[in-house]
């Protein structure tokens, strides 16, 4: 029986060296992603969300292999990819690829677009004779609605949106199973990010995709996810599937989150009960004891300065808090 999920990460740990002085000497760590574990249904779309630094794109690059593990366990399609090495990952990158955040910065300046979607093909071995490689390319293009002509332009010449589109013809070129999705569509214009939301939604549906989509947007994660587990200070503090999490969340940091997205409705917004984050992000060098996020929690409790709470699922919803 084929296991329906395509990616469990375990009890991930990733820390990096706080150094000092002119030899380096290590004097403490920061842990960008403290024991974080979920895992990916084949053909879904799985979002990580939370604010900036709390370990959503160092999670994604330990998942590639592009960032090395303190502890933990990686599988994929039932392979365990721990600690693998670049050599013993190759045959595995064609798997799983990625979708960069800046669409600007991703793409090699000196290169034709062509040659930038052609290029895991050559990498991998997989071109082919010049026919089958120019077909592919043109294929690509059109699957994210470029055209064949386009192929002979530079990056510089393309707009935002459009340039997306060239990363996640990229991306397809290898036939992945999965694609990490990092922050996608947040250096684009507002009125571009829906037509490459909904790409990727179609892409999914014809090709089988599976999504790892990581966002602060939650307006975004909401149109496209399944499934969605929202992060802070490197810890999961809540999972649930889309619709559970957004009409009724229930750790402190998630209500928060979703009450800082603005209601259409002049009415709805009036009515809508302030969720309020007290203070700035601690700092990870010294994150607080017991919960980690009682220092701007508006509901902490004796309990949350001392004891780090523990998994639990209330309601179909898996989180960490002493309220339940």
């Amino acid at each position: 029986m084929t296991n329906p999920n395509i990616l469990e990460v375990e009890d991930l740990k990733v820390h990096f060296p706080i150094t000092e002085g002119l030899l380096k000497r290590q004097v403490g760590s920061i842990a960008a992603v403290n024991g974080v574990s979920f895992h990916i249904r084949r053909g879904e779309t799985f979002s990580l969300v939370g604010e900036s630094g709390c370990g959503k794109s160092t999670t994604a690059l330990s998942v590639l292999g592009m960032q090395a593990i303190l502890s933990g366990q990686i599988i994929f399609d039932g392979e365990n990819i721990t600690g693998w090495t670049g050599a013993q990952m190759r045959h595995i990158r064609r798997k799983m690829q990625m979708v960069y955040q800046d669409p600007f910065g991703s793409l090699n300046p000196r290169m034709k677009v062509g040659a930038i979607i052609g290029e895991p093909l050559r990498v991998h071995g997989l071109a082919g004779d010049r026919e089958k490689y120019r077909a592919r390319i043109k294929h690509l293009m059109s699957t994210v609605g470029l055209l064949e002509e386009m192929s002979e332009r530079y990056p510089h010449e393309f707009s935002g949106g459009q340039r997306q589109r060239i990363s996640i013809a990229r991306a397809l070129a290898l036939e992945p199973q999965l694609i990490i999705c990092d922050e996608p569509v947040s250096a684009l214009d507002v009125s571009i990010q829906a037509q490459v939301i909904n790409l990727l939604m179609e892409l999914q549906e014809r090709l089988g995709l599976t999504y790892l989509f990581i966002a602060h947007d939650l307006s975004v994660v909401r149109h496209i996810s399944d499934r969605v587990a929202v992060m802070y200070l490197g810890k999961i503090v809540e999972e649930a599937d889309r619709d559970t999490l957004f009409k009724t969340p229930k750790h402190p940091y998630t209500k928060a989150l979703l009450g800082a997205v603005p209601e259409a409705d002049p009415e709805l917004e009036a009515r809508r009960a302030e969720q309020l984050i007290i203070g700035e992000i601690p700092s990870l060098r010294s994150p607080p004891m017991g919960c980690t996020f009682h220092t701007r929690c508006a509901q902490a409790m004796p309990i949350c300065s001392i004891d780090s709470p523990t998994l639990k699922t209330v309601d179909a919803t898996a989180l960490t808090c002493h309220l339940y």
